[in-house]
């Protein structure tokens, strides 16, 4: 009783195992290293530390010092008491009155036994003794309660002797134990290695996502600081402007304001004068003596004879009033609605870059298709392709194997060495054969065009000219099916809207890009343009 009672102060709380090069926390408790360096692995991402008895907390990785004195106990342990024990913790079945270690099982008796009552077993050869087990029963024939000694290859199952030479696997080919046991675990090795062999394979796969997440994580993080940036000084340029504007509409409502008083004071004048001399004119009116009346100034003596520089005087005070240059809150308010319309436009493509590869069948033969089916690139050099009606046989053009009929999608092109090139979507109807072909000048394609130093946008033969200073290699094309928008954009820092193409699609749309004039030998020789995800 009392080894077991030293055995159980003497087990790890994390293997229930005795201490194997114990060491010991700041708060007391001791560990096997192995066992609690394990623990304190899984917590390292928590950013906490904490004891698995105690719970109490750490907010570093808690320093390990080696517990020498408990370490030399359990050596002296071990020493004194059987490996197998600590191995399997199989116990004497006949020592009721403690638990003893088990240093070896009698297959026949189905007893595992200690030193004492093994040096009392019988010894004769049908009690035959194996390593210390609790599923002795597995060990010995189902049919002739027999130990297992041999390995049947035929039926890949372990028999006894009694099998081999009368029960069913006669005659068939077996093997000792040892000698299939040493044969499986050689080709186990060898499925260890394989394994091993995708273990590392999935981790360096694993340390590449994990990276790639990394640059993610950082690209949105920059990202996200630019677009926060970018809406900061439009928001503060939206205050500035909405101050100056109310200032504005403050400024001219005063001036409007101290005009329109002065007006209204020599109206009040001009009122009083003109009662004046009505009170006059009633006055002579009501009269009985017609000498007096006579001897008035005749009535139209009686108008102030400035009265109509007064008049002028007021209408240049009117004329004052409409000339003020007045606040034109109607282009505000229009350019504004242009701007809402622009901000409701904006769509977010969330939905990650469309995985485009080229369709070869309908490559011009003045194209060379890459491998991977992302790059065509033009060349003099005619290729060995034939001549299909789905291959483009007049102008240098290349459509995508994909289909778009629903969605949002979006793909990027990087172009190089070429000074005539077009990038844009068409239905899969498009003439293949002729000038009406070229993407851009009909009405089943819409395009972003360079021409030499040019850039447009067409559809149906019309054209819109861009600006000259479009400086980056790269466009992205933006499509929203359901919402019949096409738009191009340059891929510069920040990005900048090209132009929105609206239609209502009536076919499947596939990406398209050209590259160079057939028609021109040797003029714009090469040039290349690459689908970049």
């Amino acid at each position: 009783m009392a080894s077991a009672t030293l055995r159980d102060e003497l087990l790890c709380s994390i293997c229930l195992s005795v201490f194997k090069d114990p060491v010991m926390l700041r708060c007391g408790h001791n560990y096997c290293r192995v066992c609690i360096d394990r623990v304190l692995d899984t917590q390292d991402g928590a950013g906490v530390y904490s004891c698995p008895e105690c719970r109490e907390e750490y907010q570093e990785r808690p320093a390990l010092m080696r517990n020498l004195y408990l370490h030399n106990v359990a050596e002296r342990f071990l020493v004194t008491q059987p490996e197998q024990a600590e191995i399997t913790g199989i116990c004497c079945t006949y020592c009721v009155d403690s638990a003893v270690p088990a240093v070896k099982s009698c297959l026949l008796c189905e007893a595992s036994l200690c030193d004492k009552h093994l040096r009392a077993h019988s010894k004769s050869p049908e009690h035959v003794l194996s390593e210390p087990s609790t599923s002795l029963e597995k060990r010995k024939c189902s049919v002739h309660k027999k130990m297992l000694e041999y390995y049947c290859t035929e039926d890949a199952a372990c028999i006894c002797v009694s099998c081999r030479l009368d029960g069913e696997h006669r005659g068939h080919r077996v093997e000792m134990l040892d000698e299939a046991s040493e044969k499986k675990k050689k080709k186990l090795r060898n499925v260890l290695q394989k394994l091993m062999a995708k273990r590392k394979e999935t981790e360096e796969r694993v340390r590449s996502v994990e990276e790639r997440r990394r640059k993610a994580q950082e690209k949105a993080a920059g990202e996200a600081e630019k677009v926060t940036a970018l809406f900061t000084d439009i928001r503060r340029r939206l205050d500035d402007l909405e101050k100056r504007v109310l200032s504005e509409i403050s400024r001219q409502e005063k001036q409007e304001s101290l005009s329109l008083s002065a007006l209204i004071q020599q109206l009040e004048i001009k009122k009083d004068e003109l009662s004046r001399k009505m009170r006059h004119i009633e006055e002579l009116c009501n009269m009985a003596d017609p000498l007096t009346v006579l001897q008035e100034p005749d009535t139209g003596d009686l108008c102030d004879p400035e009265e109509g520089g007064g008049d002028e005087d007021t209408r240049g005070h009117d004329r004052q009033f409409h000339d003020v240059d007045d606040l034109d809150v109607a282009v505000i308010s229009d350019t504004f609605r242009t701007l809402c319309d622009i901000i409701s436009g904006i769509r977010i493509y969330g939905e990650g870059p469309a995985d485009i590869l080229l369709d070869v069948n309908t490559a011009h033969n003045n194209l060379i298709i890459s491998d991977d089916l992302k790059t065509a690139t033009r060349t003099e050099e005619k290729q060995n392709r034939p001549e299909t009606a789905e291959r483009f046989q007049y102008c240098p053009q290349v459509m995508s194997s994909r289909r778009f009929s629903s969605g949002r999608h979006y793909w990027d092109v990087e172009i190089s060495r070429s000074v005539w090139w077009s990038v844009g979507m068409c239905y899969p109807s498009i003439d293949r054969r002729w000038d009406q072909s070229v993407i851009g000048y009909n009405n089943k394609s819409w395009c972003v065009r360079r021409s030499n130093n040019q850039y447009s946008v067409r559809h149906d033969r019309k054209v819109i000219q861009l600006p000259d200073n479009i400086s980056s290699d790269r466009v992205r094309i933006c499509l929203d099916y359901e919402a019949g928008r096409l738009s191009f954009y340059e891929l510069c820092d920040p990005i900048r809207h090209l132009h929105t193409f609206t239609a209502t699609f009536t076919e499947p749309l596939y990406a398209v890009l050209g590259i160079s004039v057939p028609f021109f030998p040797g003029l714009h020789r090469g040039g290349s343009v690459r689908i970049i995800n």
